[in-house]
């Protein structure tokens, strides 16, 4: 792949490690009410994609959740069941994104929401003494923020025009199926990082690192 001039990453469960069965599990101990039904890794409620996207607060967010569980504790079991899918970022993946960014142009492109940003931004300084991801990318795209979420075309076409990207110079590597589906119609050369695969070794395999 010695064509390759950009690299998209996805980040839960390729640079930072993530496990949404804690979540599924948190809320079950909130509510008699099954969350899986509602979210999963592979698929969930609009309710969710609004999320996502940034269409909907963060207490708008929590008030539907309460309705959908029938829960009507504080606030704060709410943000702690879902922030607890992040899990930690490894050094060795931090090590992995400075030598890409050395000879590629690397993007951040995740599905995520403002509360998980906060938390994840501050156990990225507590663990590392880094404010964000900034410095490791060339650009760092969330959906919350960007008002569309993957496995949209629409949000690979703006990462690709923004930056002057063509998407056949471009790799993305996502851990979920449907997003990978989603940037190959776009033309971008995508994968799917095999569960338990590190981000570092999957980068060699493609001859990329």
């Amino acid at each position: 792949m010695q064509h390759i001039k950009n690299i998209i990453f996805d980040l839960g469960g390729v640079i930072i490690n993530l496990d949404t069965n804690r979540t599924i599990a948190e809320f079950n101990r909130l509510s008699y009410m099954p969350f899986e039904a509602i979210y999963t890794q592979a698929q969930q409620s609009s309710l969710f994609d609004d999320f996502d996207k940034g269409l909907i607060s963060t207490e708008e967010f929590f008030n539907a959740i309460r309705k959908e569980i029938r829960y009507d504790g504080p606030d704060a079991e709410l943000l702690r069941a879902w922030n607890a899918m992040l899990l930690d970022v490894p050094e060795r993946r931090l090590d992995v994104l400075v030598k890409m960014k050395q000879n590629y142009n690397t993007f951040l492109l995740s599905n995520t929401c403002e509360p998980h940003i906060a938390a994840f931004e501050h156990d990225l300084y507590i663990e590392h003494g880094v404010k964000n991801f900034n410095d490791y990318f060339d650009g760092v795209y969330y959906s919350c923020r960007m008002g569309m979420r993957k496995p949209n075309k629409e949000i690979f076409e703006f990462v690709l025009k923004q930056n002057d990207l063509k998407p056949e110079d471009t790799v993305f590597i996502d851990d979920s199926i449907q997003h990978v589906k989603g940037a190959g119609e776009c033309g971008i050369s995508a994968f799917l990082l095999p569960k338990g695969e590190e981000i570092g070794d999957f980068l060699k395999s493609l001859g990329l690192l």
